[in-house]
């Protein structure tokens, strides 16, 4: 097969918390609305696979789920992650006929297993490694990029490996850097942000994307990616990355998942965040409730220090306890016959989190958020109407594809 007739390929890489998901979900929207035939590969190293959930609300996944496959509670890049990409793709190919395949990786895949992938494939070809880097956290952690290259230098002096070495060598096998959240930063900070990362690789085009904001007809223009340019990057290597191939969770990652069906107190939730959420808790997400806004489904999404919330939609519980829920009586019928199935004390109401970080901290932030859900005195007080305080914004923006 010539290299124009082999399906292209875009890889979503980039550290934990940096906004792949939000372009993923992005580009999958526009293929939708743009008659785009396109098929997404996502991973997600947690059990939970949240990111999965996530892109089953976007129109494409919702019309037709035979467009994505999910990898999770795996690394892609480990050797079992590189098996189930190998079937995932196979899989897609053998019922689509897709003009572009769109790759979301974990925050802690590191690219070059996919790229040796790749470069051997006889049906999809790589085009485009999309490093994702968020702008923020450089700020807040790296003195807006000045320090990431002597943090990296110290750890090769030490012969250490962590997330920094994860972070550069993402960097290092980009052939598109993609710098997100500079809305959050000082505006003339931006440019010296980019300035310090294209030291790092600077035959990566550097380009600032908003919001997931970046138009899906750009990645056919891309050229095919060049092995060339990291053929001795991947022999000084692939040495190093051999033995953390074979782990599933690397670089020291620990993954937490919290469940229950019980709602957090508001105001002891928001207290517990500001106490302990630090930089050491690289990622944190998934879906809950808090017992101030019961009716609503609301996702959790924490990069470094900073969470934001979204509304996903309604509990069918709370519709249904809702006297002006405004539906007709079969309507209300059938949500009851569905919540009847459920488990929970709450009806289908319930919390699932995951947590990624560094062990020690992960371990304590997690207890910390077990102790924010409510009690048994504090369930009876919810159910006899008691009003929590709530601190959080009130104006948290409902989910959109």
């Amino acid at each position: 097969m010539s290299t124009s007739e082999k399906v292209p390929v875009v890889i979503l890489n980039g550290f934990l918390g940096s906004g792949k998901t939000t372009l993923f979900r992005s580009l999958l929207s526009q293929s939708k609305k743009k008659n785009i035939a396109a098929c997404a590969i996502v991973n997600d190293m947690s059990e939970l696979d949240v990111d999965g959930e996530l892109l089953g609300y976007t129109d494409l996944v919702e019309d037709d789920s035979s467009t994505l496959e999910s990898i999770h509670s795996c690394v892609l890049s480990s050797k079992t992650g590189i098996k189930k990409l190998d079937q995932a793709i196979h899989k897609l190919l053998s019922k689509q006929n897709p003009e572009l395949i769109i790759i979301e990786t974990s925050g802690s895949c590191h690219p070059m297993p996919l790229i040796k992938y790749f470069k051997g494939q006889t049906k999809v070809r790589l085009t485009g490694v999309f490093a994702l880097v968020d702008s923020l956290m450089l700020a807040h952690d790296f003195n807006y990029g000045a320090t990431l290259i002597p943090q990296m230098q110290q750890n090769l002096m030490e012969g250490k490996r962590d997330p920094i070495n994860l972070l550069v060598e993402q960097i290092l096998f980009c052939s598109h850097l993609i710098l997100t959240k500079a809305d959050r930063i000082e505006k003339n900070k931006l440019q010296d942000i980019a300035t310090y990362i294209q030291e790092i690789n600077p035959l990566a085009s550097t380009h600032s994307v908003l919001f997931g904001k970046l138009a899906i007809e750009s990645l056919f223009e891309l050229e095919p990616y060049n092995y060339f340019q990291v053929a001795q990057l991947i022999e000084e290597i692939t040495p190093i990355l051999e033995s953390e191939e074979q782990a599933d969770r690397p670089y020291d990652l620990v993954t937490k998942v919290i469940r229950d069906d019980r709602p957090f107190h508001p105001k002891r939730l928001w207290d517990i965040c500001h106490q302990y959420l630090d930089k050491r808790i690289y990622r944190s997400k998934g879906f809950f409730w808090l017992a101030s806004r019961d009716k609503h489904s609301l996702l959790w999404n924490q990069a470094a220090g900073g969470i934001s919330l979204e509304l996903i939609g309604s509990w069918r519980s709370g519709v249904v306890e809702d006297e002006n829920h405004g539906l007709s009586e079969m309507e209300i019928k059938l949500l009851k016959e569905k919540l009847a199935k459920e488990s929970g004390r709450f009806g289908d109401r319930h919390c699932d989190l995951t947590v990624i970080g560094n062990k020690t901290q992960v371990n304590q932030f997690t207890d910390k958020l077990k102790s924010c859900f409510l009690t048994d005195k504090e369930i009876a007080l919810w159910r006899d109407g008691y009003e929590f305080e709530d601190p959080w914004p009130t104006n948290i923006v409902k989910m959109v594809n």
